[in-house]
């Protein structure tokens, strides 16, 4: 009796058997056995052993949740660099808030209410660009937005739009962003507090 294959061991053999075809999230997904870490499979593939898995974030032409591997040679992989210590900071610094669509870690995924939210860390610049493992490369992504789900393209939001939901908002929960906000910008809200009273 064979080993049945892992998920990782799926995709490379599938990407190295499709060189050149433009594969969606969904086939990807399918080979991978449904798992739900389908993409995190596909990063190790790149970041670990280097295949230049191209998506739209490297060519214009491919769509989000697209993926291409033009050339079977891995280069050079990227070894996992990121410490426990500047994970936690740029989780911190972000609030625990994915920041691309503003999910918060553990609570319901607000575009899959089933999944609670993980929060993963993404680079701004990807390593594969010559992008670094410093905090100020790194943010918080949750792992809808960390697969390439179509909530990528979504902009964030303007002071002005942001207020006008909060006006809109029952006086609790307008509270509870006054709460959140404190809480987030304490040193401030004394200093804006304080011009208030003066």
């Amino acid at each position: 009796m064979t080993k049945k294959q892992g998920a990782r061991t799926r995709l490379r053999a599938h990407f190295l058997a499709n060189i050149g075809k433009i594969m969606d999230s969904d086939e990807l997904r399918e080979v991978a056995g449904g798992i739900t870490e389908w993409a995190r499979r596909v990063r190790e593939l790149r970041n670990e052993e280097g295949y230049r898995i191209l998506t739209h974030n490297d060519r214009n032409e491919l769509k989000a949740g697209q993926y291409l591997l033009e050339d079977p040679k891995p280069i050079p992989a990227f070894e996992r660099a990121i410490s426990k210590e500047t994970r936690a900071y740029v989780l911190d610094r972000n609030g625990f808030t994915c920041q691309m669509c503003g999910a918060v870690a553990g609570e319901p995924h607000p575009y899959d209410p089933a999944r609670k939210t993980r929060l993963h860390l993404g680079h701004i610049i990807d390593k594969s660009q010559g992008g670094t493992d410093d905090p100020s490369n790194l943010r918080a992504l949750c792992s809808v937005c960390n697969e390439g789900a179509s909530n990528l393209t979504l902009d964030r939001p303007t002071s002005q739009k942001l207020l006008i939901q909060v006006r809109r908002a029952r006086g609790i929960d307008q509270e509870e962003v006054l709460k959140w906000l404190l809480n987030k910008y304490p040193k401030r809200a004394k200093e804006i507090l304080g011009e208030i009273e003066d």
